[in-house]
């Protein structure tokens, strides 16, 4: 029942954020002298863009991200948790797989911070820093949670050792008894 409670906040949080964010990126509009630097989308479908029609809407996430990050910081967060808690929901009853799918969503965040780990504005060198702190905690995470499968297995082998130890204790009896009853 909590999962479902977090993920119904996560979702309308990241729905509002990505809505914020939207509309804060539209400023693109009004600032013709960064559409050569912040429309990547808009140059790979028509080229150098000229005039506002020519402007994708997701460019205007990248305007957003870059000069008024708070939005797509939110939105890149709450992402990223709906992400982790959607892999703890399906991989809860298997430990190990879920400490190897942060072991490589951590690892794709590191390559992710990679891309920012040079830009000049602001808000690039704050996704740099969400990529980088996300990745160092879903790869801490998932190490920890692999040690404590493997602590819990050891245990699970003493416990099961033990009880062997008891059955072919009790097994060496049965068979003692077995042997004075028939004589043998």
């Amino acid at each position: 029942m909590w999962i479902i409670i977090q993920f119904g906040l996560v979702t309308i949080l990241l729905l509002f954020s990505t809505l914020a964010a939207w509309y804060e990126g539209s400023a693109i509009l009004d600032n013709p002298w960064e559409w050569k630097h912040s429309t990547p989308f808009s140059q790979m479908l028509y080229g150098q863009v000229h005039s506002k029609s020519h402007i994708s809407q997701l460019d205007y996430f990248v305007y957003s991200a870059k000069f008024h990050p708070i939005f797509p910081s939110i939105m890149a967060i709450s992402s990223l948790y709906l992400l982790i808690l959607i892999g703890y929901y399906f991989l809860k009853p298997q430990h190990k797989r879920f400490a190897y799918f942060l072991l490589i969503l951590g690892g794709g965040l590191f390559l992710l911070s990679y891309f920012f780990i040079n830009s000049p504005s602001t808000g690039g060198k704050i996704f740099f820093y969400i990529w980088l702190v996300s990745g160092s905690l879903c790869t801490v995470t998932a190490i920890i949670t692999y040690f404590q499968v493997l602590n819990r297995n050891k245990k699970d082998i003493k416990k099961w050792k033990k009880a062997t130890a008891c059955r072919i204790k009790n097994l060496r009896l049965i068979c003692s008894d077995i042997r004075f009853v028939s004589g043998c």
